[in-house]
């Protein structure tokens, strides 16, 4: 519990006279107690202490029990004021906590939270594409439970999912900072469809110029509406910008060439669907053998097709060449399912 909610906890117990309540259980356990120790013969004060608790919570043990006629009357009076002063702090107890998880529910719905999470991804931005690509991330084993946080102006979170939280707000140093972007692994920065074209490519380069401020390591992800503000984003140094306009366009032109073509790429794209794409570290048995020995180990223990070869710079070789000897370093991009990794097997 944070130090808001403790204050907010403290100012309802306050109203509730909780204090209060507890005090005058304290004082009638007390004063009972002291006065059962004088008028009954077989009560230490211990002993007497301890009966007052058991008969003001109405347990009634019954290994102490007064004789005298006044002690029966004292028994009787606690016995009645336990009851009505135990259920006000019970209901008031209940009161609080219930107000605290309401008041904690209220704040993470409407974005005034902030977070401290470690190798997450965070998404700059909301429009319709985010409920896809979280679709997405939920179908792939090694992002199912990973956490997003979203930076929104957006009235409410809009997405049910118990791993998916949102900030509200611009994309601004506060935000990010609520975010924690120190420690996020990837920035996923999307337009904004409420602007014109323009106008969303322009706040999409300040956001990434923002973010790569506070943490240049982090990995961004640029999506752009428009060619024109791909060397802006460069500039930013965003580490992969996807165009929408063009990405449409090429899809386009492919299914027209070659008619079908587009369900192998849904197939590849989506890790809901079949095979995928995949970029894995060389396997040690790899390391030092040329692509054209490569492929069909791959192919034989993994059911593995290699596409590309992703030096350590970050370059991708697609479709190497034959004789391209892989290093230690390299990563390979492979056609494959996720459950046949190469890293898995003894090649």
């Amino acid at each position: 519990m944070n130090l808001e909610e403790q204050l907010f906890t403290g100012q309802i117990l306050k109203k509730e006279n909780l204090s209060l309540v507890l005090l005058l259980i304290t004082g009638i356990v007390l004063v009972s107690a002291v006065i059962m120790a004088e008028i009954e013969p077989n009560f230490t004060f211990p002993d007497a202490l301890w009966w007052s608790i058991v008969t003001l919570t109405t347990v009634g043990y019954g290994d102490l029990t007064p004789r005298t006629p006044l002690g029966r009357l004292i028994a009787v009076i606690i016995m009645v004021l336990g009851i009505g002063l135990l259920t006000t702090a019970s209901i008031t107890i209940s009161a609080t906590v219930a107000s605290s998880l309401i008041h904690r529910r209220l704040k993470e719905e409407q974005g005034m939270n902030s977070y401290q999470f470690e190798n997450h991804i965070i998404f700059c931005e909301w429009n319709y594409r985010v409920r896809s690509i979280l679709h997405q991330f939920r179908s792939t084993p090694t992002t199912k439970n990973t956490p997003i946080v979203l930076i929104s102006d957006a009235e409410r979170r809009p997405i049910e999912d118990r791993n998916f939280f949102f900030i509200r707000g611009e994309v601004t140093d506060e935000t990010l900072q609520r975010a924690n972007i120190q420690q996020a692994s990837t920035v996923i920065i999307l337009g904004d469809e409420r602007l014109a074209p323009e106008a969303r490519d322009a706040k999409v380069v300040l956001s990434t110029l923002t973010v790569e401020s506070l943490n240049p390591h982090v990995y961004t992800i640029v999506e752009l509406s428009d060619q024109r503000y791909l060397q802006h984003c460069q500039r930013a140094n965003a580490d992969e910008i996807i165009v929408r306009s063009d990405l449409s366009a090429m899809l386009i032109c492919q299914a027209a060439l070659n008619h079908g073509i587009s369900h192998l790429f849904n197939e590849l794209l989506s890790p809901a669907i079949g095979n995928h794409t995949h970029i894995v570290p060389v396997p040690p048995d790899l390391v030092g053998k040329t692509v054209l020995e490569a492929m069909p180990l791959l192919k034989a223990n993994c059911h593995s097709t290699l596409i590309g070869v992703q030096a350590p710079t970050g370059e991708i070789l697609c479709n190497p060449d034959g004789n391209y000897c892989l290093q230690p370093q390299d990563h390979l991009v492979l056609i494959m399912k996720e459950s046949l990794s190469p890293t898995r097997h003894n090649l």
